[in-house]
């Protein structure tokens, strides 16, 4: 069997675009493309398995950068164990590196290191995330789904069910579901 260029293309979400790393493997003819959009704060992701299931021994996965493939240096060692244990190559393009199981000390350090600054980096993300969810918070910004029936109206069907309105024709009243109904009264 002939080996076969295969390609693991990813961006984190949907408005994002996939071709800059096209464009970064535009000198290797590929035979088989993944694309996937997707975090990669985890290796469970569809697109990702089914490359690494179609990879064959002597075919080479491209990938643009280290962190296109893994956020997490644990996972991104076994993805590339798992791959090189059977007979796939790994080559990533911006960093020039390519493992293929010589056991370059040089490239496992840089393989670490680079995974380790990709970890960090998601966490940064995250953090800076939560800080300004929070900043947003203190501002008076809403997140989520904006509240169905006001305080006055939570009010007076709360008074309206003492007084021994049922439940039905209120939800009928307020025009919400006698699941929402119900939510606000249990609170």
């Amino acid at each position: 069997m002939k080996s076969q260029n295969v390609a693991c293309l990813r961006v984190s979400s949907i408005d994002q675009s996939l071709l800059r790393q096209q464009e970064a493997m535009k000198d290797v003819e590929l035979d088989m493309v993944f694309q996937e959009k997707a975090s990669a704060k985890d290796i469970n992701r569809p697109k990702l398995q089914d490359c690494i299931g179609y990879c064959r021994e002597g075919d080479i996965l491209h990938v643009h950068s280290i962190d296109r493939i893994a956020r997490n240096l644990k996972d991104l060692q076994g993805l590339v164990d798992q791959l090189i244990k059977k007979g796939v190559a790994v080559r990533f393009h911006k960093e020039s590196l390519t493992f293929n199981g010589n056991n370059n000390p040089m490239d496992k350090l840089m393989l670490q290191m680079l995974g380790a600054f990709s970890e960090f980096e998601r966490a940064l993300i995250r953090e800076r995330q939560r800080e300004g969810i929070a900043t947003a918070r203190k501002a008076g910004k809403q997140f989520g789904r904006k509240k169905v029936l006001s305080d006055d109206q939570i009010l007076e069907i709360k008074k309206k069910v003492a007084e021994g309105q049922t439940k039905s024709s209120l939800a009928l009243e307020y025009d919400v579901s006698r699941t929402t109904l119900y939510s606000v009264l249990s609170n």
